[in-house]
């Protein structure tokens, strides 16, 4: 697997990008070389480009990364992946998106709602490459797969083990950054927190707003924001906010509080192993088997487009149980189970919106 290394220097990111996309599939394309046309390549067949944060995030973008890797010892593909860089533009999306499709790689797919825009003026110049687009449904083009997820109602079953195990009756939630799509995680915690114990209190606590992304990659905002929300009473914090969460979760570690993890069962992140105990559990989001299904549907010949939604009727979303502790607690799973199935079974609507 090639891998484009994140370059940290913002006043040089597209210059620099412009020099190390060359490296994603080996050889450097011809500038002359038209984006419907592909140079082709023998060792990369299928890409994805990170999200902020980039690898080793212990969330949203190891997953991908997860569904890649596999795709690579199951299928005998070769596989290719792209860091974000430090304060990039649109512009740097495209760039890269551009690159990994001259490259041969089939599909591409962006990591995350911000590769929208770019996706959207990518796509159509390469109509025999298949684009994928995570948590984002604005972009409709005949050659691109929407992966999309039910969050609020992961979070929502969040919110009921957290309402069930907090003795104080207080419990934190973290965004990374204050959008649409992290407000459902915001909505499905809080509906699940209250459903549970009408009487609860929910801190919830934005880390930036828009277009500040620093939300999803500083762990030190996430920690600060955990340490306040702790001080404030809370003894369980849950976090949706990428690489930041991470500190969130070290903050809760260190006072002796439930942290719950996001996107990826966090329990079981090698970067995360000193903190583990404190992982109460987490909302995971199967982003490793969407990215595979799309890299075996290519491979196969039937290129899968559209919305393709993952939600807890398909276990695309749902609660991690690998904390032994957490698998102790037959109070709180069965009213967690219980959720679910109603959930399923349409009993309860999960809010999108706080």
């Amino acid at each position: 697997m090639r891998r484009i290394t994140r370059i940290a220097t913002v006043g040089i990111a597209s210059a620099a990008l412009a020099l190390s996309a060359t490296a994603c599939g080996g050889k450097k394309s011809s500038d002359s070389t038209s984006p419907s046309s592909s140079s082709g390549s023998s060792e990369a067949s299928a890409a994805i480009a990170y999200d902020i944060g980039g690898r080793g995030d212990q969330s949203f973008n190891d997953a991908a990364f997860a569904g890649l890797e596999k795709a690579e010892k199951e299928l005998k593909i070769k596989g290719a992946e792209a860091e974000p860089t430090d304060g990039e533009g649109e512009a740097d999306k495209v760039q890269r998106l551009t690159e990994l499709a001259r490259k041969g790689n089939n599909p591409v797919i962006g990591v995350g709602f911000a590769y929208g825009p770019a996706i959207k003026k990518v796509a159509p110049k390469f109509p025999n490459t298949t684009f994928g687009i995570i948590d984002d449904t604005s972009v409709q083009d005949k050659n691109v797969a929407n992966l999309v997820f039910n969050e609020e109602q992961g979070s929502y079953l969040a919110g009921v083990a957290a309402a069930k195990v907090s003795k104080t009756g207080t419990v934190g939630f973290i965004g990374g950054v204050e959008v649409p799509l992290i407000k459902k995680f915001q909505a499905g915690f809080e509906q699940g927190v209250k459903d549970t114990n009408p009487n609860a209190k929910v801190l919830s606590t934005y880390l930036t707003q828009p277009p500040n992304f620093d939300g999803f990659a500083k762990p030190d905002l996430g920690k600060a924001a955990a340490q306040g929300q702790i001080d404030g009473g809370a003894d369980v914090v849950y976090a949706a906010a990428g690489l930041a969460g991470s500190g969130a979760i070290e903050a809760a570690s260190a006072k002796g509080k439930w942290a719950i993890g996001v996107d990826s069962d966090q329990y079981n992140q090698a970067g995360l192993s000193k903190y583990k105990n404190a992982i109460l559990t987490s909302v995971t989001k199967d982003v490793s088997d969407s990215v595979f299904d799309l890299i075996k549907s290519v491979k196969d010949g039937k290129p899968t487009t559209g919305e393709i939604r993952y939600g807890l009727d398909k276990d695309g979303v749902g609660l991690a149980d690998s904390n032994p502790e957490y698998k102790k607690m037959t109070e709180v799973i069965t009213a967690v189970d219980k959720a679910k199935a109603d959930i399923i079974a349409k009993k309860i609507t999960v809010k999108t919106t706080p």
